[in-house]
């Protein structure tokens, strides 16, 4: 039977890929309840600070009034909702009406004061923090996963690439922490800007507090504190001193920037893997009934790869929506940023939640070839250990440059044998033993990769020494998380 779900486009990155927390917070139950909360600090705040009617002696807000609120701060009427703002072409306005039919004894004094950035921008701020605060969390587990593999294959001596031509030896837990390293780079990032997020608290319709001063009839005093206690009880230590109707459209870029980072390490960490793939050293978590092909079943594509390469590419793309809504901002305001920001906001941290879980189930089960590692940097090896034997040559008293052009001979040689099938890069060595200028050199001792991956232990364990233990140090709690895929 067909559903109304069929008939109508769902959004994939709710479907598919991100998780349920993530799309639960910027769903809209967590939005509007989050409004109504944002009603009731402000109410609460108002009597905390004596807000009186016009007598000067009544109580404008009272406790029977702000109970009724609490007591409806969840139960939503969408319907109702959606009555009203078909109603008054106004999304803020409708819900101020919703609410207070669900308690009338409060409907006098819901809004009292606030213009509808109040509710809207404030619950964005709180919504953009949580969802940081989320974010960095799955990060430095990534981080912390990558850094138990790294650790495990310090050591490993894998064939390096620059250009993606063979170059000298790593060692696959080096090249590991290239990834993290980016990485961490990203969570540092990401931690200022939940550090510098400030909350715009109460500041009126063009950010003069105008209307909270006639209030609180000219006591400046008062709209301080007014706007200290709503801050507080949002759960920010720091407010915006100033700002026009809205919070400055500089922090939506500013989060985003810090998003697309993390797209684009994950991309670039995505596309090594999908070339180690291709060349069979390192394989993604692959499932007993998983399909490769449709046509072809021998197939084992890295498709987790690829699919954090390719919605990493959809997080890279939100930042320049966001620069253009900042740097088209008229004056105090202007409204062309509501609809945008609808789309690109959600979005980008559904992206950003998709990307980790793919990383955190990637990160948690890459599988090491080690022969065919093996097999693919010993048959570069031959080249590589011809500078080591060529030194050898001369301490012993061989020309430089004769030995030089020898071996470069001997290299192009073994090359053109390789292209026509008729050798491999092991008669390269066969070469050098049986020629009389290499004679008295062991050039065994020089075919030990690990005589050609430099301090790369040692870096790793440096690096997870300084870079990674206070990462993992701040989450302790969150390291263990795991990546659930839906598909």
């Amino acid at each position: 039977m067909t559903t109304e779900r069929d008939l109508v486009y769902e959004n994939p990155l709710i479907g598919r890929y991100a998780s349920r927390t993530m799309a639960e917070r910027w769903g809209a139950q967590r939005k509007f309840s989050t409004w109504r909360r944002l009603w009731l600090y402000l109410a609460e705040a108002e009597a905390e600070l004596g807000l009186m009617k016009d007598d000067g002696v009544t109580p404008r807000i009272s406790g029977d009034q702000l109970q009724a609120m609490r007591e409806h701060l969840d139960d939503i009427q969408f319907s109702v909702a959606a009555s009203y703002e078909r109603k008054f072409r106004h999304d803020v306005m409708a819900h101020v009406h919703t609410f207070g039919d669900c308690c009338p004894i409060a409907k006098d004094v819901i809004h009292l004061g606030a213009t509808s950035c109040y509710v809207t921008d404030n619950t964005d701020l709180i919504l953009l923090k949580e969802s940081m605060i989320d974010l960095a969390g799955k990060l430095a587990a990534v981080i912390h996963q990558l850094s138990v593999f790294a650790e495990k294959w310090k050591s490993e001596p894998t064939l390096g690439f620059t250009h993606f031509q063979p170059a000298q030896l790593t060692t696959v837990g080096k090249r590991c922490c290239l990834w993290i390293s980016d990485l961490v780079l990203d969570l540092h990032e990401l931690e200022h800007r939940i550090a510098t997020l400030t909350f715009r608290g109460v500041k009126g319709t063009t950010g003069t507090q105008a209307s909270f001063l006639a209030l609180f009839q000219g006591d400046h005093g008062k709209v301080r504190q007014l706007d200290e206690l709503v801050t507080q009880k949002a759960g920010f230590e720091k407010k915006t001193i100033i700002s026009g109707q809205t919070y400055t459209r500089k922090f939506d870029s500013m989060v985003l920037d810090s998003l697309s980072g993390i797209g684009q390490s994950l991309h670039k960490w995505g596309n090594d893997l999908r070339l180690l793939a291709h060349k069979q050293e390192i394989d993604e978590p692959f499932e007993q009934d998983q399909i490769g092909s449709s046509a072809m079943a021998y197939k084992r594509n890295p498709m987790r790869a690829e699919r954090i390469c390719s919605l990493s590419r959809v997080l890279m793309g939100f930042p320049a929506m966001a620069a253009n809504t900042t740097a088209t901002q008229w004056f105090e305001r202007t409204l062309d940023d509501s609809a945008a920001r609808r789309v690109y906001l959600p979005q980008a941290f559904l992206a950003a939640d998709a990307c980790l879980q793919i990383a955190l189930n990637i990160s948690s089960g890459l599988v090491v070839n080690k022969e065919i590692i093996h097999r693919n940097l010993m048959e570069y090896l031959p080249y590589m250990m011809t500078e080591n034997v060529m030194m050898a040559a001369v301490a012993k008293g061989e020309d430089r440059q004769e030995i030089h052009e020898i071996i470069r001979q001997f290299s192009h040689q073994v090359t053109a044998g390789i292209k026509t099938g008729e050798m491999t890069s092991a008669f390269l060595v066969e070469l050098l033993k049986k020629d009389k200028h290499f004679q008295g050199i062991n050039i065994d001792a020089e075919m030990q990769p690990s005589r050609f991956v430099g301090r790369s232990a040692e870096q790793v364990e440096e690096f997870l020494l300084q870079e990674v233990a206070p990462i993992r140090l701040r989450y302790h709690d969150l390291l263990d998380q795991k990546g659930i895929l839906k598909v």
